[in-house]
């Protein structure tokens, strides 16, 4: 994860690869844009702010750039930009609504910058034995899961998934997804059971939780990071956690009866309708293995494709 590029070193600045990738990927021209004019965006945020910025983080995300400063104190923290699109508002909204609750404190914000208490990210819950990990990941999204409060800008889940049904159909049409037109059905038709059927009460969820996104920290154990909020359902949250470690799970010959388990447990440990976190997974992963195989990723759409049988 070190870094050597300083962004305040007078040298030439690169951006982490997996960013620039990322970025041509999803924004095209827009992301290009923004990645060249990235060197003096670090620049002006780190004099308007008082920072003493130290490295930037590598790999890093997709969709943002962080950077380890201090602040005037000499305070350690992480100043992370959003690239355009990134929904920076709205990770803001939910980081200040959980007020370092289950998740990662803001120290200061501005239109697509975020100054963030620093925590230990090269040490996540993937880091730790999985038993250990779903137990620790399940305490932290359990705090997570809190009244949106009134005149909230969070979208829901329907709205959400309705896009990625949309994206579904369209990519149904395509030559490429002929073997795999029965799974895009099922999911779809899932979908539709899901959102259609009466739920528990929503709240606010992380959107995108994961082992990768708890992160070690010093005021308590672990914090979440890098939400992409939504409002609805508790189980809508659990899917992307249920595909942790896939690699492992896929390879093993008892894959698919630690999927079924590793759904039972966290649904019961969190109170939450096991055939809804079953469901939701199912959905989460076609979609995500469908967008691995449009973007020629063979190998990753399909293990996302065979785990989503799974549960």
């Amino acid at each position: 994860m070190d870094s050597a590029v300083r962004p305040d070193a007078g040298g030439p600045f690169e951006p982490p690869r997996r960013l620039v990738r990322a970025l041509a990927e999803t924004h095209g021209d827009a992301g290009g844009e923004w990645l060249r004019a990235l060197p003096e965006l670090v620049r002006d945020t780190v004099s308007r702010w008082e920072l003493e910025p130290e490295r930037v983080l590598t790999p890093g995300g997709r969709s943002s750039l962080v950077v380890l400063v201090r602040r005037a104190d000499g305070t350690p923290a992480a100043l992370k930009l959003l690239a355009p699109g990134a929904r920076g508002a709205h990770e803001h909204a939910a980081l200040a609504r959980w007020d370092g609750w289950g998740a990662v404190r803001v120290l200061a914000a501005a239109e697509g910058a975020l100054l963030l208490e620093r925590l230990r990210h090269e040490v996540s819950l993937s880091s730790l034995p999985e038993a250990k990990a779903q137990l620790e990941a399940a305490d932290t999204v359990r705090k997570l899961w809190v009244d949106p409060g009134e005149n909230h800008p969070f979208e829901s889940v329907a709205e959400r998934s309705g896009r990625a049904a949309e994206a579904l159909r369209a990519a149904r049409t395509q030559p490429w997804a002929e073997a795999v037109a029965p799974l895009i059905d099922e999911a779809l038709d899932t979908r539709e059971e899901l959102t259609a059927s009466a739920a528990e009460r929503a709240v606010l969820l992380h959107g995108r939780f994961r082992q990768g996104k708890v992160l070690s920290a010093e005021r308590v154990p672990w914090l979440a990071v890098g939400p992409r909020p939504v409002v609805g359902e508790r189980a809508y949250d659990l899917a992307r956690l249920v595909r942790d470690r896939l690699e492992d799970l896929v390879a093993s010959p008892g894959g698919a009866a630690a999927a079924r388990r590793r759904v039972t447990k966290l649904a019961d440990s969190l109170e939450v309708d096991r055939d809804r976190v079953r469901g939701w997974t199912r959905f989460r992963t076609t979609c995500a293995g469908v967008r691995a195989l449009g973007a020629g990723r063979r190998q990753e759409g399909e293990l996302l494709l065979e785990f989503a049988t799974w549960p």
